[in-house]
């Protein structure tokens, strides 16, 4: 697909949307095509601006912002003849991560130059779109209760560092998940709902791919705490430890409960709570990716 025109969305409110603007308009007037940017300050207006952009029926989208951004916006771009591109200016990038693009916005814009269209799946939570990973545990307890600043002058540090203060109120909880062999039970610490292997920018879920046409729920099981943080730890390091404690179940459509009823955080935002269906929109989106990716 040859592109001829491209729109630019940047969530100016994130952590380095309204630092990297420029310079990303200052690097996209470089590229062999015409880009609109726009600079969006108020994300209550992000979805306005993306319809309108629609409207002029651009070949490539690029929207700017971190995982919340994109997965909340990009319900907006299925069903148009149209190719996500991505520059990853969030906390901690990883549908970027999953698609193997460049972390830095000059590597980002070069994809946009010389990558290649890729149709992938995206994960749906009920009737909802998302970009890669969903979860219920700590994480949406986080994301319910981080201070904005923090997070936006504190970057990853201050997230972890508020992560470590919410696990003191954390508690394990019973899942009720149904791949349609059955429903199981299982006591369990965190659950995360995965179109992509990356969730808070580390990699911990292996079956997840978004080629395969699958959703999967891995669980962590444990009556304890201190599994979720062991967990974490081996999975940061990259150790096969991390598999000790988990279990997946894999399908195009999964139900979930929880008991007690819980939040679910979808890409860092908390949009959901249980019960929830999870299935797969199998090759549902374009997305530049790197040639040697493709």
């Amino acid at each position: 697909m040859e592109i001829r025109s491209a729109a630019l969305i940047v969530n100016a409110q994130s952590r380095r949307g309204r630092k990297m603007f420029k310079h990303a308009c200052r690097r996209l007037r470089d590229l062999p095509f015409k880009v609109s940017p726009h600079a969006v300050k108020n994300p209550a207006h992000l979805d306005r601006t993306v319809r309108q952009a629609l409207e002029a029926k651009p070949d490539l989208v690029i929207l700017g912002g971190g995982d919340g951004t994109i997965s909340g916006l990009v319900d907006l771009l299925v069903g148009h003849d149209v190719v996500l591109g991505v520059l990853p200016l969030g906390t901690a990038n990883s549908f970027a991560r999953t698609l193997g693009l460049p972390l830095d916005i000059d590597g980002a814009i070069d994809v946009l130059a010389s990558g290649v269209p890729k149709r992938i799946d995206l994960g749906m939570i009920d009737q909802d779109y998302f970009a890669n990973c969903a979860a219920m545990g700590l994480s949406p307890q986080i994301a319910e209760t981080v201070p904005h600043r923090l997070k936006k002058v504190a970057g990853r540090v201050g997230y972890l560092g508020w992560a470590a203060y919410q696990l003191g109120k954390f508690r394990p909880f019973t899942l009720f998940v149904d791949d349609g062999s059955g429903e199981k039970e299982l006591r369990v610490v965190e659950v995360r709902i995965s179109n992509g292997p990356y969730h808070g920018g580390t990699w911990l879920v292996d079956e997840a791919s978004v080629t395969s046409g699958k959703i999967v729920v891995q669980a962590v099981r444990g009556h304890y705490k201190r599994r979720l943080v062991t967990n974490w730890a081996w999975s940061f390091l990259g150790r096969p430890e991390r598999h000790h404690d988990t279990v997946s179940f894999t399908g195009t459509s999964i139900r979930v409960r929880t008991d007690p009823p819980l939040p679910i955080s979808i890409d860092g935002e908390v949009l959901a709570h249980t019960p929830v269906t999870a299935h797969v929109a199998a090759g549902v989106i374009e997305v530049m990716v790197p040639r040697a990716s493709n």
